[in-house]
């Protein structure tokens, strides 16, 4: 048996380790999550969305436009809903970053954004599992930050908002694809256009006309090219931010391992390139 004071100084020596290593493995956690809060693209996707019609009407027909605004009254009112999840995932990671850290900081101001609940959507693609998950993970956030986080840490944190979360991701997803849809039935309409019209204008008078509408062609068809790339690069965030976070579910307890941080520094690193990326694009 060991003597006391070398009992003592093994267990000091088996303490300070734990408080050397636990913070290393947090550090990959809150770096993650906060990384994950940018959420790539989707906010200016859904701006994009949302005024498609002020950037198709100039283009548009008479009865095209009739159609138009009611598709745009339809846009908006499910706007709402459709940052409404962005706003809980991004609370979430948060939420996360400061359990992984060391101060506490109060979010409960942002308690209020997750007031409106999302609603299902046939024609998006939007289920009951997704309202379902909203509501799951606005009621998670609710209790742990008004409680100040007591009893709450990074495991149970990821253990019990995991399924949520990734529900809610897959409905984020399945929004994107809509405004990739909506995307590209405006450039259809916008192009096209110019396809049919620029063949049609064959006269001497209209030569300025018809370089003017080609020059403006190229800068359309450049910006939607732009537009496609940002939308990829926003799927592969959401699709990095659901995966880092199953990397944390399945590591519960093993968040010191090198392979674990490895893994999760890997996805950081991704995220930041994707976030780089959008920013270096411009239209």
């Amino acid at each position: 048996m060991l003597p006391f004071r070398s009992l003592a100084a093994f267990a000091f020596a088996l303490l300070t380790s734990a408080c050397a290593t636990q913070p290393i493995s947090l550090q990959e956690v809150r770096d993650f999550a906060d990384a994950s809060t940018k959420l790539a693209g989707y906010t200016e996707m859904s701006s994009r969305f949302r005024d498609t019609y002020a950037r198709e009407q100039p283009y548009l027909s008479p009865a095209a436009d009739r159609l138009a605004r009611e598709n745009d009254a339809k846009r908006r009112a499910v706007y709402e809903d459709f940052v409404a999840a962005q706003r809980a995932v991004v609370l979430y990671m948060q939420t996360l970053s400061v359990l992984a850290g060391d101060g506490r900081y109060d979010l409960t101001p942002q308690l209020d954004t997750l007031a409106a609940a999302i609603r299902t959507n046939p024609d998006v693609g939007l289920e009951q599992k997704h309202l379902v998950a909203y509501t799951g993970l606005a009621r998670l956030l609710t209790r742990v930050i008004a409680s100040g986080y007591q009893g709450r840490s990074v495991e149970t944190m990821v253990r019990d908002g995991d399924q949520p979360l990734q529900a809610l991701l897959d409905g984020m997803t399945t929004i994107m694809r809509y405004y990739i849809k909506t995307n590209e039935n405006e450039k259809k309409s916008v192009l096209g256009i110019f396809d049919v019209e620029i063949p049609m204008a064959t006269k001497p008078a209209d030569r300025m006309l018809v370089t003017l509408a080609k020059v403006h062609y190229m800068n359309k068809a450049t910006e939607y090219k732009l537009v496609d790339r940002r939308y990829d690069l926003a799927l592969d965030g959401l699709k990095k931010v659901s995966e880092g976070h199953k990397t944390l579910r399945a590591n519960l307890g093993n968040l010191n391992r090198d392979e674990v941080r490895v893994t999760l520094q890997a996805y950081i690193r991704d995220l930041r390139l994707i976030r780089e990326g959008l920013v270096g694009d411009s239209y």
